[in-house]
């Protein structure tokens, strides 16, 4: 939005790395607006990925946001850019976010980057103090030590504007009811990121101040960890209720003939075992226009309060719920086939709609995305990526797709996760299609493997990217290996390509609305894998 501001100014660059995301980077957002025409008046630009424009132009700062901490390689190619941008001046680039905080020593190690600012936790101090400004050296802005912290700015809409990309959730008020949790989950960046839980700022002065700026938006999301452990609770869903997030409000701006129905996302879930424990949590919630209810249900031993939640939710009239189900850590795969199946059965039985992301659970300060749970095989974990694919990580609760896809018992479930690769992503050619014959001679091979022989076999399978099957043979003195490895080597680049092309035509054919699409830039690793 135009404020008719003259700038005179800073030159502020802010660049967020080139992997796909679902929300706008929100503390970049709000670093736009310290330094924009409604703060220090400086020129922003914002770039997502690299772009060679901006190395023409003198900048008096850059900052980069950080996500996944498994995304480092894309992020060190952003930072590696951003000195470039900065015309080798490494005191002039500033580091944040997610995995700047998960992973901060692994980023200060990194020999090449000394003399760059990283930032560990939120800007939620003064400006100099959030970004360790040296006053005696007179750095820019190093004097602001008594202003508004940048982590309660109205984030900055306009920025978005600037680059191509488009994010899937944007029309959007992305705010916070309370920071941080009350749990110390051990799978879990929070503590480390955000602390003890607390009350944030005012959604009402947030709204008021965003439709102000830059005009009003359909959606609330919002990023809390744990709203219903607020002692602000009921609170802060009768003021959602009072900026208009009712069921059924319709936002209809000046230029629209049909007004959009409203929904509110608590995006990072909600607490079975605080849901379950009173129905008032649930009765609140379904007060206001949440679509959909996100619960957690992270392990088997949430199940009891977690299907109790769900079952309170139907009572009160809520029909669209989504789970987040972390595998990977402590779990199995028939751990994980449980719980999607569990799923299943409540869709059948209550009539509602219920969407799984299964999330790969990867250490908080892991750069990569390596890690094997002690229950799995990083085989098991690609072929797992691989089912996902289908649906962009969204495990449907109607039970004949959750069969085709996932079987119908947790033996069934195994038995895919240890197929070859090119069966579980071309499934109707090798079941049906050409492949048919050769798929019917894997499966006699298969039956005849002992249980050490399928144990050894994983073995080998985990121990080399796609590309390497074809050498396993010479690894193994097991006839019985032998023989069935070979239905394990990848297909063509040719053919996997001519197939792939055919594949994503049709997952951009399936009804999954883009905000539900998980958030997680590896999942599509496989997919790469496959044509490599």
């Amino acid at each position: 939005m135009d404020t008719g501001a003259v700038v005179t100014g800073r030159n502020i660059l802010l660049i967020e790395p080139g992997y796909r995301n679902k929300y706008p980077p929100l503390g970049l957002m709000k670093i736009a607006q310290y330094h924009g025409p409604r703060g220090k008046n400086d020129n922003v630009r914002f770039i997502k990925g690299e772009d060679k424009s901006v190395l023409s132009v003198g900048w008096d700062r850059v900052y980069v946001a950080t996500l996944f901490s498994f995304e480092f390689d894309r992020t060190a190619h952003a930072i590696d850019f951003a000195v470039k941008a900065a015309n080798g001046q490494r005191e002039k680039v500033f580091v944040g976010g997610i995995a700047a905080s998960l992973a901060h020593d692994h980023f200060k190690s990194e020999r090449r980057w000394h003399g760059i600012r990283f930032i560990k936790g939120l800007l939620d101090k003064a400006p100099a103090v959030s970004l360790q400004l040296d006053d005696f050296a007179e750095e820019l802005y190093s004097d602001d030590r008594t202003g508004s912290p940048i982590e309660d700015l109205v984030p900055d809409y306009g920025i978005l504007e600037q680059v191509k990309y488009r994010y899937p959730v944007r029309d959007a008020y992305f705010g916070y009811a309370s920071r941080g949790c009350i749990r110390k989950c051990h799978f879990c960046g929070v503590p480390v990121l955000e602390g003890p839980q607390r009350d944030a700022t005012s959604l009402t002065s947030l709204v008021s101040a965003v439709d102000k700026i830059y005009g009003p938006k359909r959606d609330l999301v919002l990023m809390d960890n744990n709203i219903t452990a607020s002692a602000r609770f009921r609170d802060i869903i009768a003021e959602i209720r009072d900026l208009g997030f009712t069921p059924g409000e319709k936002l209809k701006r000046e230029h629209e003939r049909v007004g959009s129905l409203r929904r509110v996302d608590f995006n990072q879930g909600v607490d079975a075992r605080i849901l379950a424990g009173d129905p008032m949590y649930l009765k609140e919630l379904s007060t206001i226009c949440l679509s959909p209810l996100r619960i957690a249900f992270d392990h088997m031993g949430l199940r009891k309060p977690y299907e109790k939640s769900v079952r309170i939710a139907h009572e009160f009239g809520m029909k669209d719920l989504s789970n987040y189900m972390l595998f990977n850590f402590h779990d199995s795969p028939a751990d994980l086939f449980a719980r999607m199946h569990l799923n299943v059965r409540l869709n059948e039985e209550l009539g509602i709609r219920i969407w799984s992301f299964p999330m790969r659970y990867q250490p908080v300060n892991r750069t990569d995305r390596n890690h094997v749970g002690e229950r799995w095989t990083r085989y098991q974990l690609r072929s797992v990526q691989i089912v996902l694919q289908a649906t962009h990580g969204i495990v449907s609760g109607n039970p004949e797709f959750f069969a085709r896809a996932f079987g119908s018992t947790a033996a069934e479930f195994e038995e895919i996760l240890f197929m070859p690769h090119d069966y579980i992503f071309f499934r109707d050619w090798f079941e049906s299609g050409g492949g048919q014959a050769v798929r019917d001679e894997f499966a006699a091979e298969a039956r005849r493997l002992t249980p050490e022989d399928r144990a050894e076999l994983l073995g080998l399978l985990s121990s080399c990217p796609p590309s390497g099957i074809a050498g396993l043979g010479a690894m193994t003195a097991n006839p019985a290996l032998r023989r069935i490895l070979p239905y394990y080597v990848p297909m063509s680049k040719e053919e996997c390509d001519r197939k792939s092309r055919e594949l994503r035509q049709a997952k951009a054919a399936l009804p999954v609305p883009a905000e539900e699409m998980v958030e997680d830039a590896g999942l599509d690793d496989n997919l790469e894998m496959a044509a490599a």
